[in-house]
C-alpha cells in the first residue's frame, strides 16, 4: 500500500506540474502582451501588435534561394540585370500575389511620390486615380475641383497625358505626367464607355482647399443638407456644428451625401455617428487577424439623439468610412440609402518602411458593421437606385430633352442632380409613411426599379 501510495503521489505531483506549467506559460503570454500594449505608442496600438503570434512556423523559402543560385550561376544576361532590382520584383510580386488592391510595394522613388500625394503638396487635376492593367481610371472627382469643372466623369479612362502614352507606366509614374505647376495645362486623353469615340480634354492644374463640410438649408421643403467630401481631422466638429445650424432651423428631416466621399479617420465616424445612435450602441467593429485584439467601438453620445428621419445618398466612390457611416445608419433603421452600391472598400492599411527606403503598405484589419457585415466582402447597397440620365450632365442632350438655353456654353451648364431631387421627394414620402421598408418598396416601384439580391458568393 505505501509502494502505491508513492507512486499515486508522484503521479499526483508530476499532472499538478504539468497543469500549473501550462497555466503559467499562458500567463505569462497574457503578461507579455499586456506589457507590449501598455508600452505602444497609443495611435499604433492596435496595429503593430498582430504581428505577435504564437507557435507561428516560417515559411519553407528553400525552392525561392534555389531559384537565386540557379539565376546567379547560370543566366545568361545576368550582368545586364542590376542584382538588387531582383530583391524588387521578388517583393513586389509577394505582396501582389495577396491579390489584395490595397496592399501595394513601393520602391524608394515611388515611396516619396506617395508621400507627396498624402499630404496633397502638389498641383492637380484633383481626381482619385487608380492603375488598370494598361491605363489610369478615375475612381472618383472631387467637389470643386478642376477635374470637375472640366467635366472629367467617375469611370473615364486616362489613355494619355499631353500625347504621351501612359499604358506602360506605373500609377506614381502616370500621376507624375498628369500633375503639374498650378495654372498650367495638361491634355488628356480620355475613354468614356457611353462615347464611341476617345475625348480629349484639356484641364487646368491648380491647388484647392476641398471642404471637409458643406451645409446647405432648402427652405421651401424645410430640409437640411449636409455633404461630407472627406472624413478629416476636423470634420466631425464641423458636421456637429452643421446639424446644430440646421436643427436651430426646425428641419423635418436630413439629408447626408456622402458621394465620392472615400472616407478617412475612422474616429471622425465614430462622432459623427454617435449623433445618431444612442450611447453604448454599437457602431463598428475592427477586426484583426489576431482576435484578441479586435476592437468594436460604442457611441459616446452624452445629449440628445437627433431623431429626423434621413436620407443618405452614396455611389460606387463612397469608401471606407462612408461605408462605415452609411451601413451603422441603415442597421439602425435611422437611414435610407439612396443612389448606387457603395465601394466596398472595409479594410485597414499599415505602411511597412524597408530597410532601403522603399515601403510595403498591407491590410491588417477589417471593419465590421453593427450586424457583423464585412465591409470588405459585401458592399452597402442603396435601397432605391436613381440613375444619371445622360441630359443630366450633357449639354446637348439637355438642349434636346430639357430644351435648355441653347446659348449655353458646356463650361457653364449646371449639372441636374438627379440623386439629391429625388431624395427630397423620397424623404416626403418617408415622412408621411414613417415605415422604412414600405417607402423603400413604393419608391422602388415608382422609379421601376427592379430590386435584385445581390450573389455575395460570386462577388468573392
Amino acid at each position: 500500500m505505501r509502494k502505491s501510495s508513492k507512486v499515486v503521489l508522484v503521479l499526483t505531483f508530476i499532472l499538478t506540474s504539468f497543469l500549473l506549467w501550462i497555466y503559467l506559460s499562458d500567463k505569462v503570454k497574457e503578461i507579455y502582451v499586456n506589457k507590449i500594449l501598455k508600452t505602444q505608442n497609443s495611435l499604433d496600438k492596435n496595429i503593430s501588435r498582430i504581428w505577435i503570434f504564437w507557435d507561428e512556423k516560417d515559411l519553407d523559402l528553400e525552392n525561392l534561394w534555389k531559384t537565386y543560385s540557379i539565376i546567379k550561376k547560370d543566366y545568361y544576361d545576368l550582368d545586364w540585370i542590376k542584382k538588387q532590382s531582383l530583391i524588387t520584383w521578388a517583393t513586389k510580386w509577394l505582396v501582389e500575389s495577396l491579390w489584395d488592391k490595397h496592399s501595394e510595394y513601393f520602391s524608394k522613388k515611388d515611396n516619396e511620390e506617395f508621400e507627396k500625394m498624402l499630404s496633397w503638396d502638389f498641383e492637380w487635376i484633383w481626381a482619385v486615380v487608380d492603375k488598370l492593367d494598361f491605363w489610369v481610371k478615375i475612381e472618383r472627382v472631387l467637389k470643386g475641383s478642376p477635374a470637375e469643372k472640366f467635366w472629367l466623369r467617375n469611370e473615364d479612362v486616362i489613355t494619355e497625358a499631353n500625347n504621351e502614352k501612359l499604358d506602360k507606366l506605373t500609377l506614381v509614374e502616370a500621376v507624375s505626367k498628369i500633375k503639374g505647376p498650378a495654372g498650367t495645362k495638361v491634355l488628356l486623353k480620355i475613354l468614356r464607355t457611353w462615347e464611341k469615340e476617345a475625348l480629349e480634354i484639356e484641364v487646368i492644374r491648380w491647388k484647392i482647399k476641398i471642404p471637409s463640410v458643406e451645409e446647405k438649408y432648402f427652405e421651401k421643403e424645410n430640409i437640411g443638407y449636409i455633404a461630407l467630401n472627406i472624413f478629416g481631422e476636423e470634420t466631425a466638429s464641423e458636421f456637429k456644428k452643421s446639424l446644430n445650424n440646421l436643427s436651430e432651423k426646425k428641419i423635418d428631416w436630413l439629408i447626408i451625401d456622402l458621394r465620392n466621399n472615400w472616407g478617412g479617420y475612422l474616429l471622425s465616424a465614430v462622432e459623427i455617428l454617435s449623433e445618431f445612435i444612442k450611447r453604448w450602441d454599437l457602431l463598428v467593429t475592427t477586426k484583426y487577424k489576431n482576435k484578441i485584439f479586435n476592437e468594436p467601438y460604442f457611441s459616446t453620445n452624452i445629449w440628445w439623439v437627433f431623431d429626423k428621419k434621413i436620407i443618405i445618398l452614396i455611389n460606387e466612390s463612397s469608401a471606407s468610412a462612408s461605408e462605415i457611416t452609411a451601413g451603422a445608419l441603415r442597421e439602425y433603421d435611422k437611414a435610407i440609402l439612396v443612389w448606387e452600391k457603395t465601394y466596398w472598400k472595409g479594410s485597414v492599411q499599415k505602411p511597412f518602411n524597408l530597410d532601403d527606403w522603399s515601403m510595403v503598405k498591407l491590410t491588417i484589419a477589417k471593419w465590421f458593421t453593427p450586424k457583423d457585415k464585412n465591409i470588405d466582402w459585401e458592399w452597402i447597397e442603396a435601397d432605391i437606385k436613381v440613375k444619371i440620365e445622360k441630359q443630366d450632365y450633357d449639354l446637348e442632350e439637355c438642349i434636346k430633352v430639357w430644351k435648355c438655353d441653347e446659348n449655353l456654353e458646356q463650361k457653364d451648364f449646371e449639372i441636374y442632380d438627379r440623386q439629391l431631387e429625388e431624395a427630397k421627394t423620397i424623404l416626403k414620402s418617408f415622412i408621411k409613411k414613417w415605415t422604412l421598408q414600405v417607402v423603400i418598396d413604393e419608391e422602388n416601384e415608382r422609379l421601376g426599379n427592379v430590386v435584385e439580391e445581390k450573389n455575395i458568393e460570386e462577388k468573392k
